[in-house]
């Protein structure tokens, strides 16, 4: 599975935001995890069902979001 397969946006799932891998864990709540100063290994802790690969995609679809791309386009 590769980081871009992870990242899941289903108009069922959390209102069709972008979420990992069909879960309703969406990638700006990962961000905002991060942001609040929260460790990768924290949060895998505190979420058992997240893997590090996870976070690291949303860490990459943020970025690509920012610089106005998709992640068909880099698919």
């Amino acid at each position: 599975m590769n980081s871009f397969d992870r990242i899941t946006i289903d108009d069922n799932v959390c209102h069709g935001k972008p979420c990992i891998r069909g879960m309703r864990w969406p990638v700006e709540v990962i961000i905002d995890m991060l942001g609040s100063g929260m460790t990768i290994e924290q949060i895998i802790e505190d979420h058992p069902e997240l893997e590090r690969e996870d976070i690291l995609a949303s860490l990459n679809f943020a970025k690509l979001y920012l610089a106005g791309r998709s992640i068909k386009e880099v698919a």
